[in-house]
C-alpha cells in the first residue's frame, strides 16, 4: 500500500465516527443473522461483542481509542433505560393485578439470583474481592460498576459479568422457560428481567408488548432493590 493510501487508511480508522459505524454496523449484522436464523446462539449482543473484538485485533485498535469514539453510546444508556416507563405504563393494569406474584417473585428469585454466584465462587474457592463482585451480576451494568465498588468488588470485573449473565441469560432462558412449561408472558417477562436485565429485556420485547413490560419491571425492581439493600447487608456481615 502507497504511503498515501495507508495515510487515508489510517485516518479513517482513526476517525471518531469510525467506533461508532463499527458499533452499529456490527449489530445490525448481528441482528439480521439472528432474525433470519432464530438460532439463540446467534444472540445479537453476544455476537455484535465478537465482531468488534476481532475487528480491533486485526486493525490493532486500542480499545482506550474504541470506548473514547463510542462514549456517546454510554450517554445514551441511561435515556434508553428510562424509556422502558413506556412498555411498564402500557402493561400497568396487568402489574396491579398481579403485584403480589411480582413481589413474590422478586423476593425469591432476586435473592437468588444474587447469592448464587457468589456462592459458586466461595464453594470453588475465589477471593472474597472476586465473591463481592458476582454479587451484582444480576443488575444492569451502570448498577453494576456502582454497586462494585460499594461493596468492595471490582468494578470492570462486575461490568463484564453483568454483561454475561444479560447475554447468557437471553440466549437460553426462554427456550429453558418452555421446556419447563412457562408460557404465560408476565412470568417469562418477569424472569428475563429480574436475571438477564437489559438484554434479557430487549429479548422479552421480541416476544411482545406485555412480555417486554413485565421484563422493564423486573429488571428495575432488581437493580433498584439490590441497590439498596447489597450495601446495607454486606456492611452488617462484614
Amino acid at each position: 500500500m502507497s504511503p498515501d493510501l495507508q495515510a487515508a487508511w489510517q485516518a479513517v480508522i482513526h476517525h471518531p465516527l469510525f467506533g461508532i459505524g463499527l458499533t452499529l454496523a456490527t449489530y445490525q449484522l448481528a441482528l439480521a443473522a439472528y432474525e433470519r436464523t432464530r438460532w439463540p446462539f446467534l444472540q445479537p449482543v453476544l455476537v455484535a461483542m465478537l465482531m468488534v473484538i476481532g475487528t480491533l485485533y486485526l486493525l490493532e485498535i486500542n480499545v482506550r481509542e474504541y470506548l473514547e469514539f463510542t462514549n456517546i453510546f454510554v450517554l445514551l444508556l441511561g435515556p434508553v433505560i428510562v424509556a422502558l416507563a413506556v412498555p411498564l405504563y402500557i402493561n400497568l393494569r396487568h402489574i396491579r393485578q398481579l403485584w403480589k406474584p411480582v413481589l413474590q417473585t422478586l423476593l425469591i428469585a432476586g435473592l437468588t439470583a444474587t447469592l448464587m454466584g457468589s456462592g459458586l465462587a466461595w464453594m470453588f474457592g475465589a477471593s472474597e474481592e472476586m465473591q463481592r463482585t458476582l454479587l451484582t451480576k444480576s443488575v444492569t451494568s451502570p448498577f453494576a460498576i456502582l454497586l462494585a465498588g460499594e461493596v468492595n468488588g471490582i468494578p470492570a470485573l462486575a461490568a463484564i459479568f453483568a454483561i454475561l449473565t444479560g447475554v447468557i441469560g437471553a440466549m437460553l432462558g426462554p427456550e429453558l422457560l418452555r421446556k419447563i412449561n412457562v408460557k404465560h408472558p408476565a412470568a417469562v417477562g418477569l424472569a428475563l428481567g429480574l436475571t438477564s436485565h437489559a438484554v434479557g429485556t430487549a429479548r422479552a420485547m421480541q416476544e411482545g408488548e406485555q412480555c417486554g413490560g413485565f421484563a422493564a419491571l423486573g429488571m428495575s425492581l432488581m437493580g433498584v432493590t439490590t441497590a439498596v439493600l447489597l450495601p446495607v447487608a454486606v456492611s452488617l456481615l462484614t
